[in-house]
């Protein structure tokens, strides 16, 4: 499954005046836009500058329906916790979901809707498998973090924040794949940032920083001086590049294997010859939606 958090902290405000092409102000960064930037200054212009549409697929919107289930979940008393309770909030929260205008988008039959259902509560389902809810103590839901890092202007929305015997804990849900042992550090990035602009918000440095991957594992980190800098560095040199690039109005087109999965493929030559290539090499997965694109343009 896809994640959703690009989902839950689009950017609308983002852009300056995104009615006036001319004004290339950047507001802020959010995890989700500088980790654009970061895989492809272009795919970033054509999302946030350019506006073009990217409707969400099928697993990142099961994916924000269920980290809305746990929201609300993990809002109940202690006691109230339970996958019951979750099930009976998964049915109260459906038709809100059947309702989205990108679900009915998605054109789902009655066989699909069903597996749609199943993805999500399989992943509900599977933060018992992490922990138990009812033993956890809250002190936030999908907070709202919005402070300066390293100079940056710099929002989010932090899923929980949690209480422990030795302070405070930012918890993130994913709804995706574990990554690999050397892909964790990058993905734990994110919460590190939660962690600074949690300490720049409320005074109170969080202990330590994870991420639960509903059904599969928890990864984590420990909050310390050291890690925070390394990763408010990064965000540093993204805005400074951010900024460069929206002033010379020069976006680098960076290519790889994620260009036959890129929803602006029919933008960008450049993604059309990488992933050309690729599919006769025999490197590209036979469902990737950009062979489609690639066929088109042939």
């Amino acid at each position: 499954m896809e994640d959703a958090d690009e989902l839950l902290e689009e950017p609308l405000d983002l852009i300056a005046d995104p009615e006036d092409p001319s004004d290339t102000g950047v507001r802020y960064l959010s995890p989700s836009s500088a980790g654009s930037f970061e895989q492809c200054p272009q795919r970033w212009k054509f999302r946030y500058l350019d506006r073009l549409p990217d409707p969400p697929g099928e697993a990142a919107l099961a994916g924000t329906f269920a980290h809305r289930v746990l929201e609300v979940l993990l809002q109940l008393p202690s006691a109230d916790r339970t996958p019951e309770q979750a099930k009976a909030i998964a049915r109260d929260e459906w038709p809100s979901m059947e309702s989205d205008p990108d679900f009915a988008q998605l054109s789902l039959d009655d066989a699909q809707a069903r597996r749609f259902r199943w993805v999500a509560w399989s992943a509900i389902e599977g933060l018992w498998r992490l922990e138990d809810p009812a033993r956890v103590q809250v002190q936030a839901t999908e907070q709202v973090v919005d402070a300066t890092l390293g100079g940056v202007p710099f929002r989010g929305i932090v899923d929980r924040l949690d209480i422990e015997t030795d302070g405070m804990v930012v918890t993130d849900y994913k709804s995706g794949r574990v990554p690999r042992p050397r892909y964790r550090h990058g993905r734990l990035s994110q919460v590190l940032l939660y962690a600074a602009a949690v300490t720049e918000m409320l005074g109170e440095a969080p202990r330590r920083a994870r991420l639960l991957y509903l059904g599969q594992r928890t990864i984590e980190t420990d909050v310390t001086e050291e890690a925070v800098a390394e990763v408010v560095d990064a965000l540093t040199t993204t805005w400074r590049d951010l900024q460069s690039s929206c002033a010379s109005t020069a976006f680098e087109t960076r290519t790889g294997p994620l260009c036959a999965w890129c929803p602006y493929l029919d933008q960008c030559p450049a993604g059309i010859g990488e992933v050309t290539t690729r599919h006769e090499r025999g490197a590209v997965r036979l469902d990737a939606p950009g062979l489609a694109v690639v066929a088109a343009a042939s």
